[in-house]
């Protein structure tokens, strides 16, 4: 089967952009009924805010479950630089973590690294990753005790929340770009978070921006034409 993707832009799917998350969803199952939807979020969106919509109607009524997997950047917590506020909400909304970039710290840092998640989240399970290389079937982990189904049956709403402290914005990126030059732009920006793909003089490059560190890799696998030269950037405000 053909695999897809949807994309929702102009805010965050855990607050300005809710109602169109629950709108896609119906039209994806109407559409492509499909067995399971991962949803990739913006990296300031809170994941229990987000998992609200699935327990809404008419969602709550064929989605029988789900699931927060939080991605930590094991570089940013070695040097703990951004843990409060909205790292710290979204590890502790987590029921699995992936501790990744671990090559990029010291092997003998690994449990420390642990433990200082374990501050934020005591329970949800630890898995250690290079590069998000983790098997796609443990993004499901099992609920043998039934506690995301108490979740689920319970509903609590969520404190009240903005983003005014962060801005996201949409840059676009000509073609035939050097990679060096394009590292000086993006070095410039200061930004938190920048993801995209961009066809340099070298090929087409993946752009991950994590802080202070900006990869360009290549893709594993070619991305859609629509999505060339165009990066998404968010910054502190």
């Amino acid at each position: 089967m053909e695999e897809d993707y949807v994309e929702l832009r102009g805010g965050c799917v855990c607050c300005k952009l809710s109602d169109q998350l629950v709108d896609t969803l119906v039209m994806l199952r109407e559409r492509a009924d499909p067995d399971r939807i991962v949803i990739e979020t913006s990296g300031v969106a809170l994941p229990y805010d987000t998992q609200l919509n699935f327990w809404r109607d008419p969602v709550r009524e064929w989605i029988a479950d789900d699931a927060a997997v939080v991605v930590v950047n094991a570089e940013q917590l070695h040097a703990r630089r951004e843990l409060e506020g909205t790292f710290e909400q979204q590890v502790s909304s987590a029921d699995l973590l992936v501790l990744n970039k671990l090559d990029l710290v010291p092997a003998g840092e690994y449990e420390s690294l642990e433990a200082a998640l374990r501050e934020f989240e005591p329970e949800a399970p630890i898995l250690r990753a290079e590069h998000a290389d983790i098997d796609p079937r443990l993004l499901f982990p099992p609920d043998p005790q039934g506690l995301r189904e108490q979740r689920r049956a319970q509903a609590v709403p969520a404190p009240a929340h903005s983003h005014e402290r962060f801005a996201a914005e949409e840059l676009s990126v000509e073609a035939g770009v050097t990679s060096t030059a394009l590292l000086a732009r993006l070095e410039t920006l200061g930004a938190l978070r920048v993801k995209g793909f961009v066809e340099t003089v070298e090929g087409v490059r993946a752009v991950q921006g994590v802080g202070p560190r900006i990869d360009l890799d290549e893709p594993a696998a070619p991305p859609a034409p629509e999505l060339l030269g165009r990066l998404v950037v968010i910054r502190r405000v």
